[in-house]
């Protein structure tokens, strides 16, 4: 199964957003790898958001 393109720029965009990470250092990245990053980005923005 081949992963949704529209997934796979949302999480480009959200991850080269936040880190200013080229398009193919992003897209090189296993799909678990890139996914974490886009976890670990939340994870930030939910404690920065919140003041801790």
């Amino acid at each position: 199964m081949t992963y949704a393109a529209d997934r796979l720029h949302e999480e480009v965009a959200y991850v080269a957003y936040h880190f200013h990470w080229s398009w193919d250092s992003i897209v090189d990245m296993e799909h678990h790898e890139r996914r974490r990053w886009v976890r670990e980005i939340a994870r930030i923005n939910t404690r920065v958001n919140e003041g801790g």
